[in-house]
């Protein structure tokens, strides 16, 4: 593949721990606890990486073992890391996530500070990276500066800007920016923030109806996950529902970046936004079912085996 990526977020260290048996207050509970890597802009970076696309990744870690070890690892699944900032005093990011028996996520916390040396200058200064991308995404980590660095840098070199919120309480950011965006990955919650909607719990179609509203502000692709259940999509000219396809639940973190990479890989694959879709929901189906953020031995094999006919 020799279209380039340009990937512009957060690396993060991610703790996840999962009730074995129901969760009592104000005390230790059994868990499974896992310990990953994460974080949205480099889960999809290493999602497009395993999938054999030539990704470059802008971030920033601390100087600590944490930080080099998830830019190794990163680097090792083929992602381009040599603007992933190393910050000497600074810790690296963290996400820990609380997670229901089912796998579902009930609530988290995230140590993101590290992330404000992406700063509009230092975005600037690499400019021509934006230049030589022919697609490039971000996530809801940055500044709102340098957010709109980042788009502003895209329309002066004409490229598709794609970009996933992280969190509900991080879309407001991204609201300036919906006309501009070629794909945005929210789920419900995120969606509804996008929107300034209330969300009243999973409802497929009030999803649905989100997406459209979405294109209605001017995103040409809207793909709004439901965790489990799978995805609603709209673009300009369709919409619809994808049904999950899995064996078991096992940790749906991760699974709206896997969307977003496979979905980013066939647009620039020149497939037609529908099937670049399916390719999103084979990936989300596959990240549902493994403890990491991304699937270790994901492969575009994989994600076509996988998909729903």
């Amino acid at each position: 593949m020799a279209e380039q990526i340009l990937v512009v977020g957060a690396i993060l260290l991610d703790s996840r721990g999962k009730p074995v048996d129901g969760l009592a207050p104000n005390m230790s509970n059994p868990a499974e606890i896992r310990v990953t890597r994460g974080g949205t802009a480099r889960n999809v970076a290493e999602n497009l990486g395993r999938l054999g696309a030539d990704v470059r990744l802008i971030s920033a870690v601390g100087g600590d073992l944490i930080g080099r070890r998830l830019v190794s690892q990163t680097a090792e699944s083929g992602v381009d890391t040599e603007f992933v900032q190393v910050m000497a005093g600074e810790n690296t990011g963290a996400y820990i996530a609380f997670l229901e028996e089912n796998g579902v996520l009930s609530v988290a916390l995230d140590d993101v500070r590290v992330l404000r040396h992406i700063t509009p200058g230092y975005l600037n200064r690499h400019r021509s990276l934006f230049k030589e991308a022919d697609m490039v995404m971000m996530d809801g980590s940055l500044s709102p500066d340098s957010m709109a660095t980042v788009a502003r840098l895209c329309a002066k070199y004409d490229k598709p800007l794609c970009a996933d919120p992280s969190s509900a309480r991080l879309a407001f950011k991204l609201r300036p920016y919906l006309h501009q965006l070629h794909l945005v990955v929210p789920n419900e919650i995120e969606a509804a923030e996008l929107c300034e909607s209330d969300f009243d719990g999973y409802d497929a179609e009030a999803s649905l109806e989100l997406a459209r509203c979405l294109v209605g502000k001017g995103v040409e692709n809207v793909v709004v996950t439901l965790a489990d259940f799978g995805l609603d999509y709209a673009t300009t000219s369709e919409t619809g529902y994808i049904p999950a396809n899995y064996s078991e639940v096992v940790d749906s973190s991760g699974t709206g970046d896997a969307v977003t990479a496979a979905i980013m890989f066939g647009m620039l694959n020149d497939l037609p936004p529908i099937e670049a879709i399916r390719l999103g929901a084979a990936a989300a189906s596959l990240t549902l079912q493994t403890a990491e953020t991304v699937v270790p031995d994901l492969s575009l094999d994989m994600l076509y085996d996988h998909l729903i006919v």
